[in-house]
């Protein structure tokens, strides 16, 4: 946490980005895209920025109870809220130029009066802890809890260009600290506020941004040189890039999405990290699909889902969505396991992933698929639970297909 305070220009860019999220409904990462645009701050007072705004947004519900106002009001009231924040974390105030006041001593209060709230202290809302609690049981405060917490960067090494140890060493002559992660054997953790896509060792593709758990999902596809594998949902490709590596750039990688700006903005990524066997392919229609039945040694589905496991990553998720998205969710998620599993062939490996922690769809959703499709069998699954690992919360089950059908 910050050891002084925001100035007032960074206390009003908090306050610009959070208008914008929370009355305009803009994804964080394009609120800060629009806020940042031409501006020259130094990377660790953007850091500050960034860990002000994502620290509020992920305890919202606290520090607007705290300072007694409506989140759908902080246009107005936000230098109240940074007021609170402040002195929440013992910290002098911003000097902003219009700023509302908080009393002190109703601040008090108003601590003590949310301690003996869980779910508010932890920045809950109360759907998401109803959820949390029915599926998750015993374990679900602890996650809560940890879902509060600031997520920790990390890299992935590209593989294709050097090992993580010369990756290292590269970092350290550019003044960007790292660590080893145990048990994610391609991953770092960035230990310095250091502008990290301004370093020539990524401009020149050593390393990707990937959370640790989300490599571990990628890692668990075990895709080998000469396969053909297919990455189904691949969004902008970050599991993509580590198939690539984990294939030597050698063989057949299929990077299929619905939606062609993502793919676009892989194929500018894959030249950057060297992934010449990467192909995109857009999934117009079942027929795309349809067209590879039966011929993927792998098949990985990170199917859309709630990203319950990633809100310390992306907080403002937790104040747009609803208890009523999931049912939605589960049943997008039913239709591509069941479409999409036809691309892997006999003795191939299908691979199922989530960034959420809920049961209803990872496991179970994986045992329906199963009931189903016996011509498929579990090999195994693994549960990256945000408390227990320290990363992103993730899933993901390993099928192998047994028989056509």
């Amino acid at each position: 946490m910050l050891t002084y305070p925001l100035s007032g220009s960074s206390s009003e860019l908090v306050i610009n980005v959070l208008t914008m999220v929370l009355t305009e409904g803009k994804p964080l990462d394009r609120a800060y895209s629009h806020n940042f645009s031409g501006m020259q701050y130094p990377p660790a007072e953007l850091a500050r920025i960034t860990q002000v705004t994502g620290d509020i947004l992920r305890r919202l519900n606290l520090y607007c109870f705290i300072v007694d106002i409506n989140p759908d009001d902080v246009e107005r009231t936000g230098s109240k809220l940074l007021n609170g924040w402040h002195l929440f974390h013992d910290l002098e105030l911003p000097k902003m130029e219009y700023s509302l006041q908080v009393d002190s001593a109703q601040l008090a209060e108003r601590i003590e009066l949310a301690k003996a709230q869980p779910a508010l202290w932890d920045g809950c809302p109360e759907w998401l802890d109803e959820i949390g609690s029915a599926q998750l049981g015993e374990k679900w405060p602890a996650e809560r809890a940890a879902l509060t917490m600031a997520p920790k960067r990390y890299i992935r090494t590209n593989s294709l260009k050097g090992t993580r140890e010369e990756l290292k060493q590269r970092l350290t002559k550019e003044l960007v600290a790292t660590a080893d992660v145990e048990g994610v054997e391609s991953a770092l953790e960035i230990r310095s506020d250091s502008a990290l896509f301004k370093t020539d060792s990524f401009k020149n593709g050593f390393f990707e941004q990937q959370d640790a758990g989300s490599q571990l999902v990628s890692a668990a596809v075990d895709a080998k040189p000469g396969m053909r594998v297919v990455d189904a949902c691949a969004g902008a490709g970050g599991k993509t890039l580590h198939l690539a590596a984990q294939m030597e750039g050698k063989g057949r990688l299929l990077a299929m999405d619905v939606e062609q700006w993502k793919l676009d903005n892989l194929k500018i990524r894959a030249r950057r990290a060297g992934a010449h066997n990467v192909e995109t392919r857009i999934i117009a229609s079942s027929k795309t699909i349809k067209r590879l039945k039966l011929t993927a040694d792998r098949v990985l589905l990170d199917v859309p889902c709630s990203g319950l496991g990633v809100l310390k990553r992306n907080p403002d998720t937790k104040w747009r969505d609803t208890a009523e998205r999931l049912p939605v969710l589960i049943q997008l998620q039913k239709d591509i396991l069941q479409s999409y599993s036809r691309m892997v062939k006999v003795g191939g490996m299908l691979v199922y992933a989530t960034c959420s922690i809920l049961p209803d769809e990872n496991r179970n959703q994986v045992d329906a698929f199963l009931v189903a499709n016996p011509h498929f069998k579990l090999i195994d699954d693994e549960s990256i639970l945000v408390a227990e690992h320290g990363f992103d919360g993730f899933y993901l089950a390993r099928m192998e297909r047994i028989s056509e059908v």
